[in-house]
């Protein structure tokens, strides 16, 4: 019997590398603020947990580095934390626990003594703004990628 395609519903496994990331200045903010663009989550999934002076949200994020590469349109769930968190500052977000999130940036802005400000952005305006000790982040993907049907997009402003 000769191969044929392989039925459209078949998902052959992957072979990528899960990215495993730590930050610890601007810098390197800005190369996880890369890797988590247009990653989305569900308010639920984000979460500030002050005795642990830890800020973690679980995304699901289109994997940019296999996109430019090959052109493919994986995901994959993705962790991140900030340890050393001393406040934390929301605007414009919903307090249902199923509101979606698209997180477009995470800027972080250096203050005295090495300690930082750290903001994520959100679709529609939302933000979550971080005070921290320092900037200790990591990212770590979770799980295997699978194939999505889209790539990101975002509406064009016409105001």
């Amino acid at each position: 019997m000769a191969a044929g395609p392989l039925p459209h519903y078949f998902v052959a496994p992957m072979a990528t590398t899960p990215l495993k990331l730590t930050a610890t200045d601007p810098d390197d903010m800005t190369v996880i603020s890369a890797c988590l663009q247009d990653a989305v989550t569900i308010a639920s999934e984000v979460n500030y947990l002050p005795r642990e002076r830890r800020f973690a949200a679980v995304f699901s994020r289109f994997r940019w580095e296999d996109h430019h590469q090959d052109g493919a349109k994986r995901w994959v769930r993705a962790g991140v934390h900030f340890n050393g968190v001393l406040g934390v500052q929301q605007r414009d977000m919903s307090r249902s626990a199923d509101q979606v999130l698209e997180l477009l940036a995470i800027a972080a802005t250096p203050g005295a003594d090495g300690s930082a400000s750290v903001r994520l952005d959100f679709a529609g305006g939302s933000s979550v703004r971080l005070q921290v000790e320092c900037i200790d982040c990591a990212l770590t993907d979770i799980g295997e990628p699978w194939v999505g049907r889209r790539l990101p997009t975002h509406p064009i402003d016409k105001g």
